[in-house]
Order: structure tokens, then C-alpha cells, then sequence
């Protein structure tokens, strides 16, 4: 769009046709006095009857005809003059509706100097800088849009009620076969999945799960998520990432520690016993008995440090197969709690359990410890028990520190720990012991602090 711009300086032109019309009105009004007044007078009246045709004296009736011959011509100068501006403020008018319906085409073509040509160039250049952010804008959600849709991190955003208003590629192809989810009720969608994933996408809390794939094989998955405001509306951003390659490697990483471990270990054993034994022989040879006691107590410290290491993770290698068998939820309960104390929460199931109990209280021991060591009072470790979807579970809360994300996605791991002394076995057991009765263990912060470790064992 175009539009000439009027020269020179605004202010300048009105004092102009200021005293444009006031040197024409001076002209005019010095003209008629000069004039025989009344034979203009009478030519008036026979042209304009409403003009008096009687004589009159005094600068009055000359002022009169001065502003009845005058007026037409100042309106129509007014006009002329003021129409540049008024297209001006049309064109601008204009161009500040089309912004903010979001069109940033629209340009006035600047020409001439003065303050309105000065005006259209600085909205000609803010036209032009409000197109480039306007196209960058796009490069980037086109940028950010595509690095989202093609990353493996599968990722929904929905608003508080449920509805979900994004969706990737990799949350599309985990939840609905590659088909949208946009303008979909997330329950609608989680309908249809498996029932660990329904449970982790409606819980508020960060946690790592594992589901069965087609061939049976366990993959885990870390969930995330957060509340946040788009456009003041709070919405909720769910990120879903496959933990099973990352697990994989870490458990070889793992591995080759415990290599390193074990060796280093029996390195330090070893070698003293072997020079006490050489000790205590050379003593015995020289006849030096009253020191073999010494030595040979020396020697069964060392051995008996080596054999309890060595069971620590020969238990763990050595898991035998489970022996099924009923089981009186009081009576398992009493005999856990003299091994570490909890505080139960909720009633206990009516029906009688069915999985091997020394396993189990093995694996809630060790949980259960975890909880004691996590800094909680010794009241806000509870264990709960229920019948959910034909698994049991038990949940296992505290009011510790609860783990970071880094943690949370390593805690399963064997020899993992985050304890100066720990062994890392604790966890990694109560795994071995799920997944040896057919189940998985779960974990989650907890909302105000703690974590809840959940033991999910299959009740038929």
C-alpha cells in the first residue's frame, strides 16, 4: 500500500494557510469597504433575498459579507489540506488492525520530509522488523517442532482436566499405534494400555516401571513429568523415556565394577593370609609356638571378612527359584516385624497370600532398612498391603529426601549406592525376588518428600 507523505514540516504548512486566509480575509473585508456599499448591497438581495437590502453604515455589514463570501472557501481549503492526514490516519488505522490479526504484510510508502514522512518511515521499518521476528519465530517452532516430534523421549502435554493438546511421534507410537491423540481424554487413551503404564501416567509422582513386551522380555521405563502454564492456563508436560538400552549398559558397567571390586578384595585378603601363613611356618620351624595362636587368629579374621563378602553376593547370584506356599497375612506380618519395624497403614486383605514367605520378607527387610536409612522418623515408615488388579502390593513409604532423577533411574541396578557403605544389594535383591515371582518393583517420589517403593507380586 501506498501513500505520498506531505511535505515539509506540518507545523510550518498550517501557519501558512494561517495567514493565507487571513491575508484574503483582510483583502477581501479592505475591498467591500472600498466598495459602494449599498449598491452591493442591493446586487446581494436580488441574489440572496436573505440579505438585507436596506443601506447600513459600520464596518458590521462588511465584516458580515467578508464571512459569508470567505467561509465557503476556508472549507473547502480545510478539506484539501487535511486530507493527506486523514488518509494517513486511515492507511495507520489500517495497518494497526492488520497486526493484530497477526498479518505483518501490510506497508505505507514513505515520501517527503517532515514529521509525517518521518512518521511512515518508522512504521515502514517497524512493519519490516516486526516480518523478520514474525519468520524467525516460525524457523524456530518449525526447528523446535521438528527436534520434538523426532526425539525418542516420548512426550504428551495435556491441560489439568485431561485433554490432551500434544503429542510426538514416539508418544503417539507408545500409546496409540502411530495414530493423534490431540483433542483425546488421556484416560480414553489409557483405556486400552497395560495396566503398570495406566497406573504410572495417572500417578502425580516421577518414577521408574517396567511393562512386558510381546516376547515377555521387561522394558523400563522412566516417567517425569511437571505442571506448568501456557498462556496462564496450567497444563501438564508428561515425559515418558526408555530406560531398557541405558539399564543394559549400565548393567555391564556394573558388572565389570563388580569384577574390579571382588578381585581388588580378595587381593587384600589373600595376601595377608598368605604371609601370616608364611609367618606362622617359619615361627613353627624355629620353634617360636607360643605365637602360632596369634597368627592362625589372624588368619580366620581375614577368612572369615573374605567368606562374608563373598556371601553377601553369593546370595545374590545364587537366588534359588521360588517355593509358593499360603500365606496368613498376620502371622507374616508379626514375624517382619521383628526383623525391622514399620507402621502398618490400611487393613489388611481378606484373602490369604500365595508366594514364597522368606523370599518376600527378605526383599521387605531390605526395603524396609532403606527406609529406616533414609533419614525418616521411625513413624512415617509404613508398609501397606492390597489387592490391586489381581497383583499384591506392598508399599513401602518413608518420609526421607526421596531420589533424584539421576538416582531414581540407576536405584535397580546391582551394587548401586548412593551410602558410603552400602553394597548396593538391597534393591537389586527385592528386583531379583520380584521378577522371580512373576512381578516388578515400582518407584516414585512421594508429594511432600519420601519415596514409596512398591513390591507388585502376581496373586493367582
Amino acid at each position: 500500500m501506498g501513500l505520498r507523505a506531505v511535505a515539509g514540516s506540518l507545523q510550518a504548512r498550517l501557519w501558512a494557510l494561517l495567514l493565507c486566509a487571513a491575508s484574503l480575509a483582510g483583502g477581501v473585508y479592505a475591498g467591500i469597504v472600498a466598495w459602494p456599499l449599498p449598491q452591493m448591497l442591493v446586487a446581494l438581495h436580488r441574489a440572496l433575498p436573505w440579505v438585507p437590502a436596506a443601506p447600513a453604515s459600520g464596518s458590521a455589514p462588511a465584516f458580515a459579507i467578508t464571512a459569508l463570501l470567505l467561509l465557503p472557501l476556508y472549507w473547502v481549503l480545510a478539506v484539501q489540506a487535511t486530507a493527506p492526514l486523514s488518509r494517513l490516519l486511515r492507511a495507520l488505522q489500517g495497518a494497526v488492525l492488520s497486526y493484530r490479526e497477526g498479518d505483518f504484510s501490510m506497508s505505507i510508502r514513505a515520501q517527503g520530509q517532515g514529521e509525517l514522512g518521518e512518521l511512515l518511515r518508522l512504521h515502514s521499518e517497524l512493519g519490516q522488523a516486526l516480518r523478520e521476528q514474525r519468520q524467525q519465530l516460525a524457523q524456530r517452532e518449525l526447528l523446535l517442532d521438528t527436534v520434538v516430534q523426532n526425539t525418542p523421549l516420548a512426550l504428551l502435554l495435556c491441560s489439568l482436566p485431561g485433554q490432551i493438546v500434544y503429542a510426538n511421534i514416539a508418544a503417539r507410537q507408545m500409546l496409540a499405534h502411530g495414530r493423534g491423540l490431540v483433542g483425546l481424554a488421556l484416560d480414553e487413551v489409557l483405556a486400552g494400555a497395560p495396566a503398570d503404564l495406566r497406573a504410572a501416567l495417572q500417578s502425580p509422582q516421577d518414577q521408574l516401571f517396567s511393562l512386558a513386551d510381546g516376547a515377555g522380555h521387561e522394558e523400563h521405563f522412566h516417567l517425569s513429568q511437571q505442571t506448568l502454564l501456557l498462556q496462564g492456563t496450567p497444563h501438564r508436560l508428561i515425559l515418558l523415556r526408555h530406560m531398557t538400552r541405558e539399564v543394559a549398559r549400565e548393567e555391564v558397567a556394573t558388572w565389570k565394577r563388580v569384577i574390579r571390586v571382588i578381585s581388588h578384595e580378595l587381593n587384600n585378603s589373600l595376601a595377608p593370609i598368605s604371609s601370616l601363613a608364611h609367618s606362622g611356618a617359619e615361627l613353627a620351624r624355629r620353634g617360636q609356638a607360643e605365637r602360632l595362636p596369634q597368627v592362625f587368629e589372624r588368619i580366620g579374621e581375614r577368612a572369615a571378612h573374605l567368606h562374608a563378602f563373598l556371601s553377601s553376593y553369593a546370595r545374590f547370584a545364587k537366588l534359588p527359584q521360588p517355593r509358593l506356599g499360603r500365606v496368613v497375612w498376620r502371622d507374616f506380618l508379626d514375624g517382619l516385624a521383628a526383623h525391622s519395624a514399620f507402621t502398618p497403614a490400611g487393613a489388611l486383605p481378606h484373602e490369604p497370600g500365595r508366594f514364597d514367605a522368606g523370599q518376600v520378607e527378605q526383599a521387605l527387610i531390605n526395603l524396609l532398612k532403606n527406609a529406616h536409612e533414609s533419614g525418616s522418623t521411625p513413624d512415617d515408615v509404613t508398609l501397606a498391603v492390597r489387592l490391586h488388579a489381581g497383583h499384591w502390593r506392598f508399599e513401602v513409604t518413608d518420609r526421607g529426601p526421596g531420589m533424584s532423577q539421576t538416582v531414581l533411574a540407576q536405584a535397580l541396578l546391582p551394587f548401586y549406592s548412593t551410602k558410603r557403605s552400602g553394597t548396593g544389594l538391597g534393591l537389586a535383591l527385592a528386583r531379583e525376588i520380584a521378577e522371580a515371582h512373576g512381578g516388578r518393583i515400582l518407584l516414585a517420589n512421594r508429594e511432600g518428600g519420601g519415596l514409596q517403593v512398591t513390591l507388585v507380586l502376581p496373586a493367582a
